[in-house]
């Protein structure tokens, strides 16, 4: 029993990680896609690029719902802390996605379709650029008593690492949302986002070089761990596998394939995802609160477990379901056309 008490805050790691690498794929083009809104000025584009989410972008979210539930009933002390910590971030991604589903209702109805595209676009820019900081906000370290409970100030997550993450974790979601729209669109529109696919690529490739730079020197709590043996090989694999996926990526654009930039674009997430996991293993709150530290009580993880393994299956395959459903080009701003 004492080592399964001991296991179940490592798998719960997991799948909290798991969940968290399908919401930055899934909604992550769908915010880049929505980001790339306002760089339209035709609303009949802008019609275009979101339909091409009408069928998905509500799924795509629940794996954020998801994720904090997870972190609520595995890691209730984290989750407690975070929040405090991070709740100006938070209630700004929410302000944001509330942008975004009412924008999203109220255009396809509306005689002046402008202010609504720009709602939309503006909630999916406050939504991605909320999401930057709060995960630089949560690698920086967030100042806890000897209970868990937070002590620092309420602008400790803004500083200048925070905003770098924020504005690559954009350029990320550009990148991944054109890749989707090579997929979605054709003709001139498609060629359009061929171009931007490769710049947001390169933008996102040089923020993240930055921030592998910037993060040794501004938290000493990472730089010890990035240098410690014998981790530091594997954090220093990570990178290549990176940039081998990317140099992938471009390639694949280059050549102007239509499928495989947007399954190179996944991988480059995923690497990332393992990267960030393994950097704050085996703490949930670096590094002032560990995965057993703040761990709920063994039969409340057991129970969602249990929950977990039933309702999983059924939102993968409701997922899988939509996408193919309602693959294909999109051709029109009106949607059902």
């Amino acid at each position: 029993m004492d080592t399964l008490e001991q296991i179940l805050p490592i798998v719960w790691f997991g799948i909290i990680a798991l969940f968290l690498s399908i919401y930055l794929i899934t909604d992550g083009f769908d915010l880049g896609v929505g980001i790339l809104t306002l760089r339209r000025k035709d609303e009949e584009e802008k019609g275009i690029l979101i339909n091409t989410l009408s069928s998905v972008w509500d799924a795509n979210e629940t794996w954020l719902v998801c994720t904090g539930g997870a972190l609520f009933g595995a890691f209730p002390l984290a989750y407690a802390t975070i929040v405090n910590a991070l709740y100006i971030p938070i209630s700004c991604m929410v302000i944001g996605f509330i942008l975004r589903a009412v924008a999203f209702e109220f255009r396809e109805h509306s005689h002046n379709k402008t202010f609504w595209s720009i709602a939309f676009g503006g909630g999916s820019l406050l939504a991605t650029l909320s999401q930057g900081l709060i995960l630089g906000g949560v690698l920086a370290g967030i100042k806890v008593d000897s209970t868990g409970a937070f002590i620092g100030g309420i602008w400790d997550w803004l500083n200048l690492p925070s905003i770098l993450v924020a504005l690559t974790v954009m350029q990320g979601y550009v990148m991944i949302g054109a890749t989707y729209l090579i997929i979605k669109t054709e003709g001139e529109l498609q060629k359009t986002y061929y171009r931007t696919a490769i710049l947001s690529t390169w933008a996102t490739v040089i923020g993240a070089i930055l921030i592998t730079a910037a993060v040794p020197v501004f938290y000493e709590n990472i730089r010890d761990r990035l240098f410690h043996q014998p981790e530091v090989f594997i954090f220093a694999l990570i990178p290549i596998l990176a940039l081998l996926a990317v140099s992938r990526l471009i390639y694949s654009i280059n050549a102007r394939q239509e499928m495989t930039p947007f399954i190179w674009a996944v991988v480059v997430f995923l690497i990332t995802t393992v990267g960030l996991a393994f950097v704050v293993f085996p703490y949930i709150i670096p590094t002032q609160i560990t995965i057993f530290e703040a761990a709920s009580s063994f039969s409340s993880q057991v129970l969602m477990i249990t929950f977990i393994g039933f309702f999983v299956p059924i939102m993968l395959f409701y997922n899988a379901y939509l996408y193919r459903v309602f693959r294909g080009k999109v051709v029109s701003s009106y949607y059902g056309e």
